[in-house]
This record gives structure tokens, C-alpha cells and sequence, in this order.
């Protein structure tokens, strides 16, 4: 099968991106499923069921979230009827939604997705190593489910690193969202998982990890706020990665970097 991740959204800009892009590469290279993380949307936190609404429309298949997960106060009630949102596994027992999900292509193929939010520097939640050991105690790669794919949404490149090692051999995939700079370590792991520490940001790369400059840089400068943060509006790089798995065993048989538009150098498979 082949897989498209796209790391966080970022405001109108890097929506506007996805949304335009998506439809004709479902087309051109031959997609299964389109995967996005939306936490950074709605300009900039949470997301929206309209927005929700204008992905799905666009051919994205589900969503997955972050620490960012509840800063619109209607996620909180809209997720429990949204079954393609998806919000980190290890959130504690009685969150609203769902940290994992099953969907079915087209052709019948049954795909597990799988968000967890690292610790390292980050909210303090439940463990995520045991919460997806626990989520993968129900299923087996390339048996009852087709693909497996994961979001480590974390801080600490050593955290995300060290879920990949964890889960080679696995998952189809283990990929990083959460620090909006896309890394350049895409891999498939000795036991045969895709790997990539971070897939970057959809968003406009003129900003500080997709915010307009000025109020980053004031408070770095003089450590007093002086203004909400802004989503940086000019065009968006979409950023993310391409996946391809074994029909067999459900394992990754090549994963891509993918840069398309914007400022930084363009990627694709």
C-alpha cells in the first residue's frame, strides 16, 4: 500500500496547502490513505469540525491531534461522533475520543492508527510505551490488520527515536510530529519500520515554527509577552512522508521525504 503523512497544519496557510495538493496526489502517486496531523489548524490551536469537515472533503482519511488537542472548546464534545479524529493514546482513562482508530481502504485493507504524546519536556500523561504495547496486544502486523502507523507527537528526539527501536518490526510506521521542523533521518529500522523523527510542519517556513516572527522573537529578546502568537500567512511548504508497506507482512518497503512548495527544498518520491 502506499501512505501519505503530513505533519502539523499550521493556520490558514499550510490548510490551504494540504487541501489544494491532496486531491491529485491521491491521484498522481496512487494513495491507499492520506494521514495529516491537524492540532495546529484552527490558526494555530486545536482544530474545528468545519475544518475537520474541509479535510475529509479534500481526501484525507483521519487526523490525528497533539497537546494542542483541546485548545478549541468544541473538540472536547465533537470528537466522541468523530471517528476519523484521533487524539494521543495516553491521555488518562475518561479523556473525550479515541487514541486509535481502524479504518478500510477501498480494497478492503485494514489500517490501525495510532497517536501517543511523548513525556520528555511535554505534559505529564501516562506512559506511551506501555499504553501502545497495550493497543498492539490486540492486533498483529500483516495478520489481523494490513498497516500499522504511529505518531509519536514529543519534544525529545531521543524519546521518538527510542519508540521507533521499540516498535520495529511492529508497525508499518513510526513517525514524529509536534517540533514543525522536518528532520532528515527517514529510515526503515533493521526489523522492517519506517521511521522519521520529526515530518515537519505544513505551514508557511518565513516564521518561528510557523508563527509570524514578532512576537517569538520579543519574547526571546525580552522575555515579556506582548501579544498573542499569529499563524505566519505566506505560502506553506507541505511537509510529511511517503510510505510504501509489503502487502504480505505489512512492513515498509520505502519511505520518502516530502517537501512540496514554499521555501525549503522541494522533496518527493
Amino acid at each position: 500500500m502506499k501512505f501519505l503523512y503530513c505533519g502539523d497544519i499550521v493556520g490558514r496557510s499550510g490548510r490551504d496547502a494540504v487541501v489544494a495538493r491532496i486531491p491529485a496526489l491521491r491521484q498522481e502517486w496512487g494513495l491507499d490513505f492520506v494521514l495529516v496531523n491537524g492540532e495546529n489548524a484552527a490558526a494555530g490551536f486545536g482544530i474545528t469540525s468545519r475544518i475537520c469537515a474541509e479535510f475529509y472533503e479534500a481526501g484525507i482519511d483521519a487526523i490525528v491531534l497533539g497537546n494542542h488537542a483541546w485548545d478549541q472548546r468544541e473538540t472536547l464534545a465533537y470528537i466522541q461522533s468523530d471517528q476519523k479524529l484521533i487524539r494521543p493514546l495516553n491521555y488518562p482513562k475518561g479523556t473525550p475520543g479515541r487514541g486509535a482508530a481502524m479504518f478500510s481502504t477501498v480494497q478492503g485493507k485494514k489500517i490501525l492508527v495510532v497517536q501517543v504524546m511523548g513525556r520528555v519536556f511535554m505534559d505529564a500523561l501516562d506512559d506511551p510505551f506501555a499504553s501502545i504495547d497495550a493497543e498492539l496486544a490486540k492486533h498483529r502486523l500483516g495478520t489481523s490488520v494490513d498497516a500499522i502507523i504511529v505518531d509519536i507527537h514529543g519534544e525529545a528526539t531521543s524519546e521518538k527515536m527510542a519508540m521507533g527501536h521499540f516498535l520495529d518490526g511492529r508497525v508499518s510506521m513510526v513517525c514524529g510530529t509536534h517540533s514543525h521542523i522536518p528532520t532528515a533521518d527517514a529510515q526503515i529500522l533493521p526489523g522492517g519500520t519506517a521511521y522519521q523523527t520529526d515530518a515537519g510542519m505544513c505551514g508557511d517556513y518565513n516564521s518561528v515554527i510557523g508563527m509570524e516572527k514578532t512576537e517569538p522573537l520579543n519574547r526571546f529578546l525580552r522575555k515579556i509577552p506582548g501579544g498573542r502568537f499569529e499563524p505566519a500567512n505566506g505560502e506553506a511548504t507541505l511537509c510529511g512522508v511517503y510510505l510504501e508497506t509489503d502487502d504480505r507482512t505489512g512492513l515498509a518497503t520505502r519511505i520518502q521525504p516530502v517537501r512540496l512548495g514554499g521555501r525549503l527544498a522541494q522533496a518527493a518520491p
